[in-house]
């Protein structure tokens, strides 16, 4: 193929997404999102009821920001909802949000949860958290220290820690106590570890019951949508086999991350998109989005559903997850330099 038919093919390739996009896109919001969109379809359907405008989503799972920045200003996105704060700080670095200020949802999320220069917000969280076998594990209370000591090798279980979930986890601990301490204490998480790292979090829950390791880190969230899974009715099995226990660091606060929400740079409905992004922090909006995927509200004083409060009292970590998000990458090179996805050790 010559370099002409090359780039022609891929302005055409552009132009066809772009078209698309703007075809499903034709509401008064427009959406892209990494969250599947019957995750977060309750909470946009009352903004509708509430306001009478209209939304639409587009689902994209990976590239999300590479997307929108090659739509450039031609992107029919309004907003960027997602979870993990890695993603969101991807979107804010890669150019494709703007800040939102002296608005209601900069009033009603709590400053730790919003970027500091307002560019994404938090809207609800969930907890990374030990899930433990009831048969096989006597305590209730431990400190993420506590998962590298000798007391668990041989028993721990996890996901590949390049995830996300795992990088974010890893940024705090560096925020907490150091960079060198931080790899230290992953080396001793690889050297508990009862197999090499697979699968997701519900994969770890699965593991305890099949008895293969004692404890593992997993999201809050997941657990309950295990033990109210009607679709695969053996997830219930894997919830019923595992408690939740919080795990600390030195404050006595738990690590927590969260689904959010950025404006796009070239919201070409900005007016309702930030409406929106008031409505998603008004107490309404949290208590529907939480107990819809078994999350915690960020606003403060918002109840939680039975279920997530029977997983036992949340203490989020104060820490600013904008200083979080910028150990990033040397949360990851620490995973490739302890070779953590390569198994124990030692």
């Amino acid at each position: 193929m010559t370099r002409f038919k090359m780039i022609a093919t891929a302005a055409l390739g552009l132009s066809s997404a772009l078209g698309a996009a703007t075809a499903a896109c034709a509401a008064d919001v427009n959406i892209y999102t990494s969250r599947q969109p019957e995750l977060i379809q309750p909470v946009l359907d009352a903004f509708t009821k509430d306001t009478g405008l209209t939304t639409a989503t587009i689902f994209i799972d990976k590239g999300l920001e590479q997307r929108i920045a090659a739509e450039g200003t031609n992107s029919p996105a309004d907003l960027i909802m997602t979870v993990d704060v890695g993603r969101l700080a991807a979107a804010k670095d890669a150019g494709v949000t703007q800040a939102v200020t002296g608005e209601a949802i900069n009033e009603n999320i709590p400053a730790e949860f919003q970027d500091a220069d307002h560019q994404w917000f938090g809207l609800t969280a969930r907890g990374r958290v030990v899930y433990a076998s009831k048969d096989r594990v006597d305590t209730d209370a431990l400190t993420y220290q506590d998962l590298a000591s000798d007391e668990w090798k041989g028993r721990l279980c996890t996901r590949s820690g390049q995830h996300q979930y795992n990088i974010a986890l890893i940024a705090a601990y560096i925020e907490h106590y150091g960079e060198d301490a931080a790899r230290e204490w992953v080396t001793g998480l690889r050297d508990n570890l009862a197999r090499r790292p697979e699968g997701g979090d519900r994969d770890q829950a699965k593991a305890i019951f099949a008895g293969e390791c004692d404890i593992a880190l997993g999201n809050t969230y997941y657990v309950g949508k295990m033990a109210t899974n009607e679709k695969e009715p053996e997830q219930k099995d894997w919830a019923n086999a595992i408690k939740v226990i919080m795990p600390t660091f030195d404050n006595g606060k738990t690590h927590v991350n969260i689904s959010g929400v950025a404006l796009a740079k070239n919201a070409p409905n900005r007016e309702n998109a930030i409406k929106l992004m008031n409505f998603l922090s008004s107490d309404e909006a949290q208590k529907i989005y939480a107990d819809l995927n078994y999350e915690y509200p960020l606003e403060p004083g918002i109840e939680t559903s039975d279920l997530v409060a029977g997983f036992g009292e949340l203490n989020p970590d104060d820490i600013s997850l904008s200083d979080i998000a910028s150990h990033r990458e040397e949360a990851s090179r620490i995973i490739d330099e302890v070779a953590y996805d390569s198994g124990p050790q030692s």
